[in-house]
């Protein structure tokens, strides 16, 4: 479900900035504005950003495989870093570039009703993906806000897309009022600041997806209330005394490895423990389908004190 929703909003992006760029680019060409430039390469940016999600997302859901036993989950969290990197380094370091080359050398523009028309479509069309990204959010996010949800999720393709058409729509408005301004005044070096903000604005949201991006690479744990759940299933069958800690990691949006380890009755056989294994293992499956890998360890309380202690006092 993760995935077709997330493709459907990246596929909503793609096919909206193909449009902006197009009448972004051809509006460019005829008046010559520095603010639209940096909008154009802008949406440009975007456009490699959808391909590279969509081709994270395609990866990512190939099965597992004698070097990657655990599937390729982590190949969506790789190459959304990427798209971080690019929004960084061509979105942002473009149009700064764009915005002081037009300060230090001001151009006027020519037929700036194109700039107009064209902004108030890519209004139209960055609205409508940003529409369909916002749904998709909302949808996943609950109760919470939207900060806490994004700092939560374990999806960036359903974040990414929001802040890049955010972003998008945010970074029109700033063109629409410089090329407004650089008309209403007579100086053309404001269509450059307008540019200029535009990159400070792709600056910004970029460090902040490559932070969350990061932590998905790294690898981040699974939602509490999940650890919650399988910690109960564990206690709850017949033979567990206490279930002494849980480790989670995500490789993707909808995969977890959990490994827990579990204190069993001192007067169980072998058998038994395997026995219980393997329903804890079913129940956990069958609540949480999303666990690919749950190592189940027979540990004492008295065990794990002592391993906690190593760690916490080094070698």
């Amino acid at each position: 479900m993760a995935t077709r929703a997330s493709k459907r909003v990246v596929y909503a992006a793609l096919f909206g900035n193909l449009l902006v760029a197009l009448t972004k680019f051809v509006a460019t060409g005829l008046t010559g504005s520095s603010a639209m430039a940096s909008e154009a390469i802008h949406s440009l940016v975007d456009i490699g950003n959808e391909v590279l999600l969509l081709y994270g997302l395609r990866r990512a859901a190939r099965p597992p495989d004698d070097l990657h036993p655990l599937g390729h989950g982590r190949e969506l969290y790789f190459w959304s870093f990427i798209v971080t990197i690019l929004i960084f380094a061509l979105g942002a370091g473009v149009s700064l570039y764009q915005g002081i080359r037009h300060i230090i050398a001001p151009v006027p523009m020519s037929n700036p009703i194109v700039n107009y028309v064209v902004l108030g479509l890519a209004l139209v069309f960055e609205g409508g993906s940003w529409g369909v990204a916002i749904q998709e959010f909302r949808s996943v996010k609950g109760k919470r806000g939207y900060f806490e949800a994004v700092r939560e999720s374990k999806d960036p393709t359903m974040f990414m897309v929001l802040f890049e058409d955010t972003a998008a729509l945010i970074g029109v408005t700033i063109a629409l009022v410089g090329i407004a301004a650089s008309q209403a005044l007579g100086r053309p070096e404001l269509d450059g600041a307008a540019s200029v903000g535009i990159g400070l604005l792709l600056g910004t949201v970029a460090m902040f997806l490559a932070r969350e991006s990061k932590g998905l690479l790294i690898g981040e744990p699974a939602a509490s209330e999940v650890v919650a759940s399988i910690c109960a299933i564990a206690r709850a069958q017949p033979g567990v005394e206490r279930s002494n800690g849980l480790f989670t990691v995500h490789l993707g949006p909808d995969q977890i490895v959990a490994a827990i380890a579990t204190d069993f009755t001192d007067t169980l056989s072998a058998a038994d423990v395997e026995a219980i294994v393997a329903t804890i293992e079913d129940r956990v499956r069958t609540a949480h389908p999303e666990i690919v890998l749950l190592l189940i360890k027979p540990q004492s309380a008295a065990a794990l004190e002592r391993a906690r202690a190593r760690r916490v006092g080094g070698p």
